[in-house]
């Protein structure tokens, strides 16, 4: 197995090895890898659902899909309901998987829970010839650049993240339209976090969408948070990745901001999803 850093402190290669075959010592080395650069992309692992459960299993507990809105005739047609589809395949007049052909805004996964997922893994299948590609941002780094007395006012500051949208700007099933993002639901998180295993601290925002900082008049929190995300995702910072078939990319939520760019909807696009819970639910 080898390591191979993109950037010297985020982002790197892993080669020289098969998932479904690992062993213990192997893992452990990924894992430290995956804690010290952020993002880690393993490419050419041909993984069926269960394999794919299996290795991120090893990250964590899982996070099973959502299947309460389903119809008892979807949920017999879900293959391993820790494996989530991202797809704009139409099948049957019905997607076979979430967000579409759409763009998807710079965010972290689920930070609208109170203890969001560490962990993020996903697979690559089907992939468009342009566009679909994904960014990370190292939050580390951006909380580095910024100016002292800006870094002093925001540790004693926090946001609340709104659970209403989707990454892609959708209100999700079951909540109402509203125009004020001080009236957004969703759980509360400090601006700056501890990361909870490597103690660096780092930015931690979400999503800037719906956005807002409790105890602040609503304009004064618009332009904070502006300013924070001019931080947040500058070019030394973010690094692309141009998805081959079964590439296999492990992320960490409390690390890492991502986004992805849209993609021609006539153009297939299919990618699997776990996302690991923290292991202290």
């Amino acid at each position: 197995m080898n390591v191979s850093p993109v950037n010297a402190n985020f982002v790197a290669d892993i080669s020289g090895i098969d998932v479904r075959s690992i062993t213990d010592d192997e893992f452990d080395q990924i894992y430290k890898a995956w804690l010290r650069f952020g993002v880690l992309r393993i490419r050419g692992q041909a993984l069926t659902e269960d394999e794919l459960q299996v290795f991120s299993a090893k990250f964590g507990p899982l996070e099973e899909m959502p299947m309460g809105r389903m119809s008892a005739s979807d949920r017999a047609k879900i293959k391993n309901r820790y494996v989530t589809q991202l797809s704009n395949i139409i099948k049957d007049g019905a997607p076979i998987g979430g967000l579409s052909n759409s763009e998807a805004n710079w965010h972290s996964d689920m930070t609208y829970v109170e203890v969001p997922p560490p962990a993020s893994i996903l697979l690559g299948i089907e992939i468009p010839d342009t566009g679909g590609d994904t960014y990370f941002a190292d939050q580390n780094a951006a909380l580095a650049a910024m100016p002292t007395d800006l870094v002093d006012r925001l540790k004693r500051l926090t946001i609340k993240h709104d659970a209403a949208h989707t990454s892609i700007g959708k209100l999700r099933p079951g909540f109402e339209p509203f125009e004020d993002p001080r009236e957004a639901p969703g759980a509360i998180h400090s601006i700056i976090r501890k990361h909870s295993e490597t103690g660096h601290e780092c930015l931690y925002l979400g999503r800037r969408e719906w956005a807002y900082i409790p105890g602040l008049e609503l304009s004064e929190s618009e332009a904070l948070l502006d300013e924070i995300w001019s931080y947040a995702a500058t070019a030394e910072n973010v690094w692309q990745q141009q998805w081959r078939p079964y590439d296999l990319i492990i992320w960490d939520n409390r690390r890492v901001l991502h986004r992805r760019d849209d993609f021609d909807q006539n153009a297939r696009r299919l990618m699997k999803r776990c996302q690991v819970l923290d292991k202290a639910i």
